[in-house]
């Protein structure tokens, strides 16, 4: 687990020092995918500097497992920093094949020829790149590019590996095939992955858990699914499909309600169960479908109508959904 604890730090600006982070304090569960969301300048990029132990904080404490890395210096600090790789492309060799570059680091810590070249085709095969692995950089695609980083700082087996914006501009396609290959590292290597996004559809598609900073500060963390079911949240406002109602739609019905169900079971039944059990209509008018990881998600507003709609809304927020009134601000309206 890595825990955060107050973390601040500041850098030299022109007049004052600049607060790139303000007592910030996140817990990452072991063998988790964390997703650090923020627009630019948020800290993003200083918080993982931090846990990296690539920046010394101005306070607070990085802790690895209970670890308070403050006080290591020197044979200690290094033992230490081999357990957290950070992703970085600009390290990539061009005069190297994809194969030489994943064995870099074991080549340099000394791994003899048997082992290395196990340890190579094993992360190959998890980032799919066993059959480019005699090519060169200059022979692939911006997004293979990043496989073949991520491949490099996985060789050497590290425990966490920090990711700061590994997508970034690239096409939806490449940019998923990246996201898989760390989704595979915590899923098959055991590796604990914190990734620093600007892109709410990064953490809705492979993320546990998110932190979500503004100006250096935390405003909110937890479990992506548990953020999801307040809607007010600022991961709902940027995960869950927006709404969008037909103009005239909602007056047909004697109220609407915005409505979040997460499962397959939620989403596949609870609506229609609802409205038979308790004979009352419930219909869809606006939103939409998404998944967060493998988990169905979907964020709908409700045209409700009879006499029982109470005890048919109670029902549904009984059984998991979260139900909240239709905001009094104008709807959208679709074109």
């Amino acid at each position: 687990m890595i825990t955060v604890e107050n973390l601040t730090k500041s850098f030299p600006g022109k007049e004052a020092p600049v607060l790139a982070l303000r007592e910030v304090s996140i817990e990452v569960s072991a063998g988790a995918l964390h997703g650090v969301l923020g627009a630019a300048g948020a800290g993003k990029s200083t918080l993982a500097r931090c846990i990296a132990l690539q920046e010394k904080p101005d306070r607070g404490v990085v802790r690895l497992d209970g670890l308070n890395t403050a006080g290591l210096d020197g044979r200690r600090l290094r033992e230490v920093r081999r357990q957290l790789a950070v992703l970085n492309p600009a390290q990539l060799h061009a005069e190297r094949t994809v194969a030489g570059n994943v064995a870099a680091p074991l080549e340099q810590l000394g791994v003899d020829g048997p082992q290395r070249r196990s340890r190579v085709g094993r992360i190959l095969d998890l980032t799919g790149l066993t059959r480019r692995a005699t090519q060169r950089l200059s022979e692939l695609t911006e997004g293979q590019r990043r496989k073949v980083a991520v491949g490099r700082a996985l060789a050497a087996g590290p425990a966490v590996l920090l990711a700061d914006d590994p997508t970034a501009g690239l096409e939806r396609e490449e940019s998923g095939a990246v996201l898989t290959v760390l989704d595979r590292a915590r899923a098959e290597l055991g590796v604990t992955v914190l990734l620093a996004t600007q892109d709410g559809s990064v953490v809705r598609r492979v993320c546990d858990e998110v932190s979500v900073l503004e100006e250096g500060r935390l405003v909110e963390q937890g479990t992506v699914l548990d953020l999801l079911t307040d809607p007010a949240s600022q991961t709902a406002r940027t995960v869950l499909p927006a709404i969008e109602t037909p103009r005239g739609y909602a007056a047909r019905y004697d109220r609407t309600v915005d409505v979040v169900l997460i499962g397959f079971a939620a989403v596949g039944a609870l609506l229609p169960e609802a409205a038979s059990r308790f004979d009352v209509e419930l219909a869809t008018i606006g939103g939409g479908l998404t998944r967060v990881g493998d988990t169905p998600v979907a964020h709908l507003r409700v045209g409700v109508r009879g006499q029982e709609a109470d005890g048919a809304l109670s029902w549904i927020e009984d059984h998991g959904a979260h139900v909240s009134p239709t905001p009094a601000v104008p709807r959208s309206v679709a074109a």
